[in-house]
C-alpha cells in the first residue's frame, strides 16, 4: 500500500510539472523561416502565430503563389520546431518515472 501512495504523490507532484511546463511553452518562441530568409514567422511553442514578416523583395505581383508557399513552409517549419520543444519539455518532466510503456501525457 507504500508504494501506491508514493507512486500516487509521484502523480501529483508530475501534473503539476506539466501544469507549469505547460504555462512556460506559451511564453517560449520559435522561429520558422523559409526563402533564405525572405519569409519568417514567429509562433508559441504551443503553436500560436505571433508574427510574420515578409522581405520587401517579394512584393512582386506575379509572385503570389511563391510567396504563399514560402508563408506555408515558414509556418510548418515554426510548428515543428514547437512540437520538438514540446516533446523535449515533457520528456525531461517525465524521466525515471515508472510509466507503463506506451502512455501518453500530452
Amino acid at each position: 500500500m507504500k508504494d501506491i501512495m508514493g507512486l500516487m504523490k509521484q502523480a501529483q507532484g508530475l501534473q503539476k510539472k506539466m501544469a507549469d511546463a505547460q504555462a512556460e511553452l506559451d511564453n517560449l518562441e520559435v522561429e520558422g523561416v523559409a526563402g533564405g530568409g525572405v519569409v519568417r514567422i514567429t509562433s508559441t511553442a504551443k503553436g500560436a502565430v505571433k508574427a510574420v514578416s515578409i522581405d520587401d523583395s517579394l512584393m512582386v505581383p506575379d509572385e503570389k503563389e511563391i510567396l504563399e508557399d514560402l508563408i506555408l513552409a515558414a509556418l510548418n517549419e515554426a510548428r515543428g520546431k514547437a512540437e520538438r520543444l514540446v516533446a523535449e519539455k515533457m520528456g525531461a518532466l517525465t524521466a525515471g518515472l515508472p510509466l507503463p510503456p506506451g502512455l501518453k501525457l500530452f
